[in-house]
């Protein structure tokens, strides 16, 4: 439960007087649906209206502040047309206009012969000088109500500037002072206000510079939602370690057969952080484990010799994949690897389960699975549903672990009485960002790509010559290549001039030849992207045509090039998953990054990182650098904190520092029962770190 002091910020904007229905959703659209959203909701410019001229004097556009006398009304004689109320100084007259005006409120407001004080843009047409609806009309005796500087507002299509502006000013009345969570030395030494002074100082800046990441009350708000993240991670982190373990020390019988069979030998990269984990599962306590590693660089081969360890205790693993494809495809490759591996009198058992397993089939595995017969399990979230019940879960793998976020992260284990938990991810992710997301867990970097594998050769050209690329592809084809072709939408979209996959389907089959091109698109059934899939990993097709769905994890080893249209739609980090699906099986792979004329400057950064280097931190920095946190962090990677105030490029340095003053509050208060602690468990409430919410519940 939230503490009472927080209530009113979590009530629905239509608590707000004037706020109704309609209203309510437009808002709920743009920002949220309760107070707390729109005290989040921050300003992003500001409309200065000290600037007082006379009317001869006001500059074409600008925002002016104007003393005049109402002389006339002019009614339009047609609907369409605007009602003018002429005013004047003694420099000169101003026509004041509104669309679809109410002639008995503007008389009311503009009484002739009064004067009025009119704040708002204007424009010169001709001889006539026109403030179209002006934003304020007061009487001399309210000009002191007059802003001088009004903050204004990211809005969306229906909303308007004023009814956000009197929803913002409601929800921030109703933010209460709360007990000071931070450290006063602290407070002192950055020269901080308290939470709800900061709060409504950036809601009001006084000038160009309070808007900016680096200003004192942003910075201030920022580092409480900084420490909010980092707090509730490191309760997490302590609520695993805290949680009863059990030490998994095979005899290292399969895991010298798997390495033996193998036609390579483990780069130094796989071999420290194999022990990293070893070494964490032969702990009484549970592992909480990420491993991190570029594309291409081995991780799989090590999550299944961590896997056989547990094999090797008569244990079970699980092994989950975020679509479909990617799990069918890890049944593949792990099912090749332990063909020849034997556990006691019978061979090694993996088995695959996923949404679509149905019926008898299902029920039967189930079963096998509650016997103890299959010793790896690989599937899809379906894993985790109430009716999948193992005998004995030792260790749990997650691939790909940016599709699944902290909250998930606290429940992974649970299928196993003590079950070891790693999970993988082959997206680098910058350290600034490694802190906000990965706190709760122990970091393996997985360096280096194993021996033989080249530099994929990238290139970049214009659409424009395109012709000689599809004409490149089928050369290649023609000598026995496969190729990647990936478009940014499936269907053609009229306001997007952007190659549509089905579209490119098209017209590369009708020069290849139908049989020669597939395709696999998000919208397609799982049975037919499957049936698409394996007709290319077969060879029956040599070029697939697909949109990101196979940015992740596909593996294709006689796969060789990478053809991406409209390369510039595209994040570095994407590019770069893209890339890593090709020269995979010991051929040189070769991406094509196509690309619309003209290149922004952002763009041609993008495509110029690409060239140079294939280090997949590298990049995730400059994509860092080159987009921000708000489009890196966007939906697509769903396990990142959404941060409303924090930028972890401007507040880089209070990452760090809330990072250490969140393990040095747990180690001093660790449940928070100190009139600090109970200052931090409202923040907490406050900035909605759920999953630690639910421990203090607990207890």
């Amino acid at each position: 439960m939230r503490p009472e002091i927080l209530f009113p910020l979590f009530k629905p904007v239509t608590a707000l007087k004037g706020v109704g229905p309609r209203l309510g959703k437009l808002i709920e659209k743009l920002a949220g649906g309760r107070l707390v959203d729109l005290c989040w909701h921050l300003p992003t410019g500001l409309i200065d209206r000290r600037f007082r001229p006379s009317v001869a004097d006001a500059p074409d556009g600008a925002v002016v502040t104007l003393t005049v006398t109402v002389d006339e009304h002019h009614v339009p004689s047609n609907r369409r047309l605007p009602y003018k109320v002429l005013c004047s100084d003694e420099s000169g007259t101003v026509s004041l206009v509104f669309f679809n005006a109410k002639e008995d409120y503007l008389h009311q407001i503009l009484p002739i012969g009064a004067t009025r004080v009119v704040s708002g843009r204007v424009g010169h047409y001709g001889p006539e000088i026109q403030m179209p609806h002006p934003d304020h009309i007061v009487s001399p005796e309210g000009a002191s109500e007059l802003p001088a500087v009004e903050a204004t507002y990211p809005l969306t299509t229906g909303l308007t500037a004023k009814p956000l502006h009197r929803a913002i000013h409601g929800a921030l009345d109703q933010a209460p002072g709360l007990p000071e969570w931070q450290d006063p030395a602290w407070l002192a030494r950055e020269q901080w206000q308290p939470w709800r002074q900061a709060l409504l100082t950036v809601h009001e800046p006084d000038s160009q510079a309070a808007l900016e990441p680096g200003h004192d009350a942003r910075r201030r708000l920022a580092y409480d939602e900084l420490l909010a993240n980092q707090l509730a991670l490191a309760m997490i982190r302590a609520a695993n370690r805290g949680r009863a373990g059990r030490a998994i020390e095979g005899d290292g019988r399969l895991r010298r057969a798997l390495r033996a069979a193998l036609p390579y030998h483990l780069t130094e990269g796989q071999e420290q952080v194999l022990v990293e984990i070893q070494t964490d599962m032969a702990q009484g306590q549970r592992m909480l484990r990420l491993l991190q590693g570029d594309v291409g660089s081995g991780k799989t081969v090590v999550a299944l010799l961590a896997m056989l360890g547990a094999v090797e205790i008569g244990a079970q693993a699980a092994f989950m994949a975020p679509t479909e494809i990617l799990a069918r495809q890890h049944f593949d490759t792990l099912s090749a690897l332990c063909q020849d591996l034997q556990h006691g009198d019978l061979p090694v058992r993996i088995q695959v389960l996923t949404g679509r397993s149905k019926g008898r089939p299902r029920q039967a595995l189930l079963d096998d699975l509650a016997r103890g017969e299959i010793n790896i399990l690989i599937g899809t979230h379906a894993l985790f549903t109430e009716d999948v019940i193992f005998d004995d879960l030792a260790l749990t793998v997650i691939d790909e672990q940016h599709r699944f976020g902290v909250h998930q992260r606290l429940t992974l284990g649970d299928k196993g009485a003590a079950a070891d938990v790693l999970v993988m991810t082959a997206t680098p992710i910058p350290r600034t960002l490694s802190l906000t997301v990965y706190g709760d867990m122990d970091i393996s970097l997985l360096k280096g790509k194993p021996p033989g594998r080249e530099a994929v050769d990238t290139r970049a050209m214009p659409l424009s010559r395109l012709d000689e690329v599809a004409a490149g592809v089928q050369r290649a084809v023609n000598r026995g290549a496969r190729a990647f072709w990936v478009c940014p939408l499936v269907e053609e979209n009229e306001q997007l001039d952007l190659a549509a996959a089905e579209e490119r389907h098209a017209t590369l089959a009708g020069i290849l030849g139908p049989d020669q091109v597939g395709l696999v698109h998000g919208r397609m059934k799982a049975k037919q992207k499957d049936l698409a899939m394996q007709a290319f990993v077969s060879g029956q097709t040599r070029v697939l045509v697909a949109t990101t769905v196979i940015e992740v994890g596909v593996d294709v080893p006689e796969a060789t090039i990478m053809a991406v249209e409209h390369a510039e739609r595209f994040g570095l980090a994407q590019l770069h998953q893209l890339r890593g699906r090709v020269g995979r099986g010991g051929q040189r792979g070769h991406c094509l990054l196509l690309y619309a004329e003209p290149l922004g400057e952002t763009a041609k950064a993008r495509i110029a990182i690409m060239r140079e280097t294939d280090d997949g931190f590298r990049i995730a920095e400059e994509d860092l650098r080159l987009r921000g946190t708000g489009e890196l962090l966007g939906t697509r990677q769903s396990g990142f904190p959404a941060f409303r105030l924090a930028d972890a490029t401007a507040h880089r340095d209070l990452m760090e520092v809330a990072r250490d003053d969140a393990r040095l509050i747990l180690d001093r208060d660790p449940a928070l029962e100190t009139p600090r602690g109970q200052a931090l468990r409202a923040l907490l409430y406050l900035f909605e770190r759920d999953a630690a919410v639910k421990l203090l519940r607990s207890g």
